[in-house]
């Protein structure tokens, strides 16, 4: 057996033996079966050792140890187990741990691939990228010398990244110059902003979206809400946020609820129940809050979502999230690797489960399928399901995420809409209309911006009919002036675009009447329990 399968094998039977050793500290405490189990294991050890060498000394082609273990036999026993207890290699580890610091070193710019070259999207303010006057729609051809060419984003991504203050030549092409323009960037602390868009939608009213918890979300949503100033209502969106750090979740729910309410429990079986709790509280500013969500919110993210709704502080809008309730204890290997196994089960005030069911299903259908949950029918058969109550007494339902209390289905494009966005129309008529000419920030999109886009699409032999631009007007509209927004003042002012004209967040402005009356509802029959509980002592 090669020095590489030696080591890979190792890193096989440590995963087991970690696995092993968590439950072996559950049988030890009076499991009489704890020796059986043990054998049973360097059983199992030793017939996977023979297979590994029947198949490395076998197959019909040489075998990639690291492959065959890292993306096979690891996952493999991982993912029988549910479908969050996962295995990260040296490069996916770096990345995990890179998300969860809110941080990274490189140049700062969003890129994606268009007709298999690598572009970018923005540069983010203030950063290298930025600085150096990278813009949207430069084809990044070269970094450092080394074409792009068939690469992808993350390839790319990670020929950009390197130590603060080291150097990274990049080769660019741009649509106005007819030779490769050359940047000599420094890299730098480029910060992952959880807390990726903030403004007042309407006076007094706030908007925050926050894209995942990471080490500095808590401080983010605070400087967010202290920017924010006297507010009379705010809209938290949690949409497409999957979750991450357990305390920047309780430390996000904390400024919200009031000092000592419960946010979030977590047990398993080698787990003691543990309790989170409020230790600082809102200081009194009870103020409308509507949290949205979607099929893409999911753990922390939920765990907040849960906690306000358990306790009446706001109102939940949207769709059913995602369900993702169990506790990952990341236990760092060697060689620069992790496992992330799952340790323990997440309850929402109530004691509400947050999980959904995975038994029997596949990991496509767990993470794409979500029929149960857009079919009527099957929403309303909950004899199944945990029930549980609110604060003042609302009836919830456990053990499939969070169910908001209105729900607003998402945006669904239309073929023709789609087909603009499959062939980057939006994108590239921004950087066609900023070619010549700058606009400030009271542009709008006009009947003579709507008739140069048509003028686009025929040169671009993108077909269309009035019909299909009347149909999605608003739409249209709002990609526009999006993109052209991103192109001319940045990302942020292009995501505000965005969510202004978006129909969760319009629909989550229309509920904050009933999320101020659902509150101030609760109040008065928490208040009603308690003079009831008084009289009675």
């Amino acid at each position: 057996m090669s020095g590489g399968s030696r080591r890979s094998l190792f890193f096989v039977l440590l995963v087991v033996v970690i696995c092993g050793s968590l439950g072996a500290g559950y049988q030890r405490s009076g499991n009489p079966a704890a020796g059986a189990s043990d054998s049973d294991v360097r059983d199992s050890l030793r017939q996977f050792s023979e297979v590994y060498s029947l198949v490395e000394q076998n197959y019909a082609e040489p075998v990639n140890a690291d492959k065959a273990i890292y993306n096979g036999a690891i996952p493999g026993m991982l993912h029988v187990l549910d479908p969050h207890s996962n295995f990260f290699d040296p490069k996916s580890y770096s990345l995990m741990r890179e998300e969860q610091s809110g941080k990274y070193y490189g140049v700062g710019r969003e890129m994606a691939p268009r007709n298999n070259k690598i572009i970018v999207v923005a540069p983010f303010a203030g950063t290298p990228a930025y600085k150096a006057g990278l813009r949207p729609g430069d084809v990044i051809i070269a970094v450092d010398g080394k074409g792009t060419d068939n690469l992808g984003v993350s390839d790319v991504a990670d020929m950009l990244k390197g130590p603060k203050g080291t150097n990274v030549h990049i080769s660019i092409l741009r649509e106005s110059t007819d030779k490769p323009l050359e940047f000599n960037v420094v890299r730098d602390e480029i910060p992952r902003n959880s807390v990726d868009l903030k403004f007042l939608v309407r006076p007094g009213i706030g908007y925050m979206h926050v894209s995942a918890f990471n080490e500095t979300t808590e401080q983010e949503v605070e400087d967010a809400l202290q920017q924010f100033g006297e507010l009379k209502g705010l809209i938290l969106d949690l949409r497409g946020n999957p979750g991450g750090l357990l305390n920047e979740g309780v430390g996000v729910a904390d400024k919200f609820l009031k000092k000592g309410q419960v946010i979030v429990s977590h047990r398993g079986r080698s787990s003691p129940e543990k309790m989170y709790k409020a230790s600082h509280g809102n200081a009194g500013k009870d103020y409308p809050l509507v949290v949205l969500v979607n099929r893409g919110t999911a753990s922390a993210a939920e765990i907040v979502s849960g906690a306000i709704q358990d306790h009446d502080r706001g109102l939940i809008v949207g769709e059913v999230t995602f369900g993702k309730g169990l506790v990952q204890t990341v236990y760092p290997l060697s060689e620069n690797t992790g496992l992330a196994l799952t340790t323990a089960k997440y309850y929402t005030p109530s004691g509400r489960l947050i999980q959904r069911d995975y038994t029997g299903v596949s990991l496509y259908d767990y993470y794409y399928n979500r029929e149960q949950e857009e079919n009527p029918s099957n929403n309303a058969n909950t004899t199944s399901k945990e029930v549980k109550l609110t604060d003042s007494g609302r009836t919830m339902f456990g053990g499939g995420g969070i169910t908001p209390d209105v729900k607003v289905p998402p945006f669904k494009t239309t073929h023709f809409e789609d087909s603009l966005l499959v062939k980057y129309a939006f994108f590239n008529f921004a950087k066609h209309y900023l070619g010549n000419r700058h606009v400030d920030k009271n542009f709008e999109i006009t009947d003579a911006v709507m008739q140069d886009f048509r003028k686009f699409l025929d040169s671009q032999k993108i077909p269309f009919t009035e019909a299909d631009l009347t149909e999605g007007l608003d739409f249209i509209k709002s990609s526009i002036k999006t993109d052209i927004f991103i192109s001319e003042f940045g990302q942020e002012e292009g995501l505000r675009v965005r969510a202004e004209s978006d129909p969760q967040v319009i629909a989550a402005l229309n509920q904050l009447s009933k999320a101020k009356e659902l509150a101030e509802n609760a109040k008065k029959i928490l208040a009603q329990r308690d003079a009831a509980q008084q009289a009675n002592r």
